[in-house]
């Protein structure tokens, strides 16, 4: 059972990950692993042995209000291109379905060693790779090929159900090398986070491995997600309006340098 200041932290963080689901379209994975990890194993009578799996789950719920909520503000603001998003998407629902299911079966230890390589992974690929600082002048934005649709979309949703990071740290880069502004690459990612966030949410509440706990559906944690969507949810409502003023840019470093502050929190945390 979580206490007031675990409630409060919870909230706080919520606001921030409002912040993140529209300027970035992290829909909460980032912020919401690690901090549910960080609550949980600072309580002690809540058993601390599923933590992460518990973590994760409840991120992938938390995704589905914040993913749907961001998309809905992004679609009436003009920045859902629907060549981007579909069928992508329809292939990124058939690896999330994967991913939350090889997840439920790995260890938590394994599982927090995975989460910081991917984060580690990613920021490299960003700042290494040409494409994602800065969008070449090549001629504008290009569609997507077969491949990246089909197994990328796979790919991408695999891994990101089995982490409950939603997708965009791999769908925001794509899109951007793509030719895609950050506005419009970080709006997409919100779409593309809900067959994400739908399909683990469903694998981890039903998951039979579960251990019986008041306050939880499976790995789910009901209060948890509660403190964090009445955080996040009126933040949504008000960033909204910024994510089109930040220049391109400074929108890319800041989104990667959001990247570095997770994994430092993330490993000075034990996570």
């Amino acid at each position: 059972m979580f206490t007031l200041s675990s409630f409060l932290t919870l909230l706080l963080f919520g606001c921030l990950t409002g912040v993140t689901t529209v300027l970035f379209g992290f829909g909460g994975g980032f912020v919401t692993v690690p901090v549910v990890y960080g609550v949980l194993g600072a309580t002690a009578h809540d058993g601390s042995a599923d933590a992460m799996h518990v973590a994760i789950a409840t991120s992938t719920a938390v995704m589905v209000v914040n993913a749907v909520s961001a998309t809905a503000a992004q679609h009436r603001a003009g920045r859902i291109r629907g060549e981007y998003v579909w069928p992508l998407a329809g292939y990124v629902l058939l690896g999330a379905a994967l991913g939350s299911l090889v997840a439920t079966r790995l260890g938590d230890t394994l599982l927090r060693v995975l989460f910081a390589g991917y984060l580690l992974v990613t920021i490299a690929d960003s700042v290494l790779r040409k494409g994602f600082l800065a969008v070449g002048g090549d001629g504008g934005p290009r569609p997507l090929g077969r491949f990246t649709t089909t197994l990328g979309g796979v790919g991408i949703g695999t891994v990101a159900a089995s982490l409950g990071v939603g997708g965009s740290v791999m769908t925001v880069p794509l899109l951007r090398r793509r030719g895609l502004p950050m506005a419009t690459a970080t709006a997409l990612a919100n779409p593309l986070s809900v067959p994400v966030a739908l399909a683990g949410t469903l694998v981890y509440a039903l998951a039979p491995a579960a251990p019986a706990h008041t306050g939880r559906v499976g790995y789910v944690d009901l209060v948890a997600c509660a403190a964090l969507l009445c955080g996040s949810l009126p933040t949504i409502a008000v960033a909204r309006r910024l994510g089109a003023r930040v220049p391109d840019r400074i929108h890319s470093v800041a989104y990667v340098a959001l990247l570095v502050l997770v994994l430092a929190v993330t490993l000075a945390g034990g996570l």
